[in-house]
């Protein structure tokens, strides 16, 4: 997932912070299933794989709101 995410890194500029779930129990408990998980703050926007259409529309909805 990590690696999908550099084009999309490219074309609306934001950084991406990797964090190892089982370096904290209340994570692991959340996500452990779904490990990766993709979130913006507490938005989950994909888990497993990553949603191209779901981050696109995201990224884009949030370009407009600070527009």
């Amino acid at each position: 997932m990590r690696d999908q995410l550099q084009p999309y890194q490219q074309e609306f500029s934001f950084d991406v912070e990797i964090i190892e779930i089982d370096e904290f129990p209340e994570l692991e408990l959340k996500y452990n299933e779904l490990v990766p998980v993709l979130l913006h703050g507490e938005h989950e926007l994909c888990h497993w794989h990553l949603d191209e259409t779901a981050l696109r529309d995201y990224l884009q909805h949030l370009q407009t709101e600070t527009i």
